[in-house]
């Protein structure tokens, strides 16, 4: 993590590039590529116009995932294409460090969000977005989607654990932008 960290705050260093050929494929939600393990999940976080802003803040500035507890070193303080993002889980020697790069963003009326993409050293390879919407009858709905497969010897080999993890975070991420629009 210590190196992921340091690549990232140093513009001095070759950025890593990015893991996977299907950049953008997120911004389609209903046509994922093939051979990518893929996730997708929404749920309400909020109502109306001050909830639907909240909630499109905290995903574009990192505060939602650091919310959840995650590690989050990014070289710019708020989602846009290019800026490299590394998100780290667990603790100590056990931090597991997964570097990214935003690969588009969505600040638009009725929907806020990004996608990143993984970079080289990314536990897996692929792409996932982070959307914040504001439904016609005022609902705001924040969906993630992604594809990806296993980039790594302990993701291979963590085989249908991972995608399951996956979900579990995804759900932790709603769970977490809901409480976070409430205060």
């Amino acid at each position: 993590m210590t190196r992921l960290l340091n690549s990232l705050s140093r513009s001095d260093r070759p950025h890593p590039a990015l893991s996977y050929r299907e950049i953008g494929a997120t911004r389609t939600p209903a046509a994922l590529p093939e051979d990518y393990h893929h996730l997708r999940h929404s749920e309400v976080v909020g109502h109306g116009r001050a909830a639907f802003e909240a909630a499109g803040a905290a995903v574009t500035t990192w505060r939602m995932h650091r919310a959840t507890g995650a590690r989050v070193v990014a070289d710019a303080d708020r989602a846009a294409p290019g800026v490299r993002v590394g998100i780290s889980v667990g603790v100590g020697p056990l931090r597991l460090g997964a570097p990214c790069s935003v690969v588009w963003t969505a600040y638009e009326e009725k929907r806020v969000g990004f996608a990143y993409g993984t970079l080289t050293g990314h536990p897996e390879s692929g792409e996932e977005s982070f959307m914040v919407h504001l439904e016609p009858d005022g609902r705001v709905l924040f969906a993630v989607t992604a594809f990806s497969r296993p980039a790594a010897w302990y993701t291979r080999l963590g085989g249908p654990v991972v995608p399951l993890l996956q979900r579990a975070y995804a759900r932790h991420l709603g769970r977490t932008l809901r409480r976070l629009v409430r205060t």
